[in-house]
């Protein structure tokens, strides 16, 4: 997770991306790995559990190994690995790391993307959770999977600057808000030791604890001013009367089926893509909040202002910074999709 903000600007455009793979494939000729898949690996060093680890890659002549120093490296690496036609993608990092290699993978791989397998070694491994893959999973665990394991098709956001498609970043997990204030004080639990489900767990309990104690001039009720409509139609999503019609305490969204700590934001709704808001809702449904983040859904619970959604998309206009996989990117107006359908390896059931 990182507390800096990642401009849009910053990001690889889809041109450049198109180019690299150009460039590798007149590099590396497809590889021959007869009846063994030909496996890519992406290694993130500074990855939490990666830090001063070996390499488990077996020494195997079919894996091949990229290690991008930075974001601007990974085109490389990935056009590397199309241009050897790789059958799998081992992502060996946490939810930033998959972030980046999906956006930088979208232009290189287009409709063409190998299985994808993820090794849960950043501080949060959301996606890992909704794959069932073990804390200890290893890269010749994922290949024996990728053989005789699960497949998991996901479908990851698409976010991007409205009328900017060229510009554009692939997550699972997006908020904004009250939700900006809990990857910071993540950021602490994470200095005190408390990594994945507990970490949701710690900095949960302290939101509410703000929400319910605090006045709606603080921070974790205030939330910020948003303009959220959805798509298709650019339908406004409807506001309760609670508070501030002009803004929202809490904006939060993903397409994964299962979430960290067992919470289930969005109640019953788990297939596609998914919005729970909340507007400033009163300190009383607050308290609730801890029931209604596992999946219970009160009588009335629009009219208490909570909203929960499946959707095929929707518009987001913001003040203030919003988190996508534990990275802050800057307020502005985006268009929010459905990426490429992807298919996944889970170990066996």
């Amino acid at each position: 997770m990182s507390s800096s903000v990642h401009e849009f600007s910053h990001l690889p455009r889809a041109r450049g991306l198109s180019a690299a793979a150009g460039e590798a494939e007149g590099k590396a000729p497809a590889t021959d790995c007869g009846a063994e898949p030909c496996v890519g690996v992406i290694y993130n060093p500074r990855s939490h559990r990666n830090r001063g680890q070996d390499l488990d890659c077996g020494g195997s002549p079919h894996i091949f190994v990229g290690q991008p120093g930075n974001r601007d490296q990974l085109p490389e690496a990935l056009a590397d690995f199309a241009a050897r036609k790789i059958d799998l993608l081992i992502i060996n990092g946490g939810d930033g790391t998959v972030r980046d290699v999906l956006t930088n993978g979208q232009a290189i791989f287009g409709d063409n993307w190998p299985t994808i397998a993820v090794l849960p070694k950043g501080k949060t491994n959301a996606l890992t959770v909704d794959l069932d893959a073990p804390s200890d999973w290893s890269i010749q665990a994922a290949i024996d999977a990728f053989r005789q394991g699960r497949r998991i098709v996901r479908t990851p956001m698409a976010i991007q600057p409205k009328g900017d498609p060229d510009a554009r970043v692939l997550g699972f997990i997006l908020g904004a808000g009250a939700f900006t204030l809990g990857t910071q004080a993540g950021q602490s639990a994470h200095k005190l030791g408390a990594f994945n489900s507990l970490a949701v767990g710690v900095t949960t309990a302290w939101g509410v604890l703000q929400a319910v104690f605090g006045s709606r001039e603080n921070p974790w009720r205030r939330g910020a001013t948003m303009d959220v409509k959805l798509t298709p139609g650019g339908a406004p999503l409807a506001h309760s009367g609670q508070g501030d019609p002009t803004r929202r305490q809490l904006l939060f969204a993903s397409t994964l089926e299962r979430m960290p700590a067992g919470i289930k934001p969005f109640g019953h709704l788990q297939k596609g893509l998914k919005l729970a808001v909340l507007d400033q809702i009163t300190r009383r449904t607050t308290a609730l909040l801890p029931f209604i983040a596992m999946g219970w859904s009160p009588k009335n619970l629009r009219e208490r202002g909570i909203h929960r959604v499946a959707t095929s998309g929707f518009e987001m206009e913001l003040d203030e910074a919003f988190i996508l996989d534990g990275e802050a990117f800057p307020p502005g107006r985006y268009e929010v999709l459905t990426g490429p359908e992807l298919s996944f390896v889970a170990p066996p059931a």
